[in-house]
């Protein structure tokens, strides 16, 4: 192994598997997002390793021969980090770890590292916490052996760096202690959701690194904390804001993501509780990622599984000032023309249709279009306020929603 040099960063290599539940493309695409979490973690990725497979192999995940190659790499390279796209058993990891002799993270380990770094306040610590007890709970025997060759850096932090000694029964009433003491949190948040009276509750949803930061900031003129990475924000946040003299309640909440590890989904709930309790949700896309409609699959997937997907919702389509649609050559006979070479006229009339309408399209980071969403803003707030309070309707008059230009 050659001797690590310093430097702020890690050198990775990420591994991904093909098969009939995700084909070429969408490994590629599953890969960039690995990629950029990587990054997020404060690692540099100099390698990405796909095989295809009917089945992941279970003692090593991927087989003999792509393993070796594998570790011909990390072994010449001074490749500290193998990151796995799919989760790994505990047997797995083991196994792979005293191959390649280096750390082994999946999926699920890289966002923990990632939520463990994010974590400010005392409640997204110890959601973050139970989270990485839950997952380090059954990789115990493996986890011990691995932080005395290498401690620190991606993946380490947290529990693993001051519980070396920790046995499964103290790590199982760690646990335990956690969930008490988050349920303490919940009712005192849920007795402060009580009190924030009958207002209009809005929830900004949407996948990670959207702009839902910077779209809050805009309609709030406060200062959440927004950053150009995945997760840049765990805790929510609450602001009242006021539109065209009409107030309401505006909630941030913390990114979704393709294969969110259910430890999080689970720890997170109550932060997730926001959605619950709101009465509109603005769901923000990043219309300039080319994977934007799957990523609206997979926020609707987890909507779904809290039992929100039915409440009134407006699309919000941003980063237009970033979209380019892909060049399209009409003289090729052959070439077929699909949605990446849409124009933005065309996806506006495309989602305008699919959302009945229930959609605007603006650069929060630009200003672009703003004032239009806040007049559809306006008007969905109203409704909703009309309803609670009907005697109120002549304070807050409706307005004719002016055309985009």
């Amino acid at each position: 192994m050659i001797e690590q040099k310093k430097h702020d960063y890690e050198y990775a290599v990420l591994v991904g598997i093909i098969n009939q539940q995700q084909n070429e493309q969408q490994v590629q695409d599953y890969m960039d997002e690995l990629a950029f979490l990587t990054h997020t973690a404060g690692g540099e990725v100099k390698k990405r390793f796909t095989q295809k497979l009917d089945t992941p192999n279970p003692k090593t995940f991927i087989g003999s021969g792509k393993m070796e190659d594998v570790r011909a790499f990390v072994k010449t390279h001074d490749i500290s980090t193998v990151v796995f796209d799919d989760e790994l058993t505990p047997a797995q990891q083991g196994n792979i770890e005293e191959l390649l002799k280096c750390k082994i993270l999946d999926r699920t380990g890289l966002i923990l590292d990632i939520f463990a770094q994010r974590a400010k306040t005392s409640y997204a610590r110890t959601q973050v916490e139970l989270a990485q007890y839950q997952y380090l709970l059954p990789r115990l025997k493996g986890l011990w052996t691995h932080l005395e060759r290498q401690r620190g850096g991606i993946g380490m932090r947290g529990p693993g760096e001051t519980e070396i000694e920790t046995d499964r029964r103290i790590v199982r009433d760690k646990i335990s202690l956690l969930k008490k003491k988050l349920t303490t949190i919940d009712r005192q948040m849920a007795t402060q959701r009580g009190n924030r009276g009958a207002l209009v509750r809005v929830a900004l949803v949407g996948y990670t690194n959207v702009g839902k930061s910077t779209l809050m900031n805009v309609l709030s003129k406060s200062d959440v904390f927004a950053e150009n990475k995945l997760f840049a924000t765990l805790d929510t946040t609450v602001r009242k804001v006021v539109v065209e003299n009409l107030p309401f309640l505006l909630s941030d909440t913390v990114g979704f993501i393709r294969k969110l590890p259910t430890q999080l989904v689970e720890s997170f709930k109550s932060t997730l509780d926001e959605v619950h309790e709101a009465d509109l949700l603005l769901h923000v896309v990043d219309l300039a990622h080319p994977q934007f409609e799957q990523h609206i699959a997979s926020v609707n997937e987890l909507l779904a599984e809290l039992k929100v997907q039915d409440k009134p919702t407006l699309m919000v389509f941003n980063k237009i000032d970033a979209y380019a649609p892909e060049a399209f050559d009409e003289t090729d006979l052959i070439a077929v023309r699909g949605s990446e070479h849409y124009s933005l006229d065309e996806w506006k009339e495309t989602w305008m249709a699919k959302t009945q309408g229930e959609s605007v399209f603006i650069s929060a980071a630009k200003k672009t279009n703003l004032q239009h969403f806040r007049q559809r803003l306006y008007q969905s707030v109203r409704k909703l306020h009309v309803t609670r309070f009907p005697y109120n309707h002549f304070l807050y008059p409706e307005i004719e929603v002016e055309e985009e230009q």
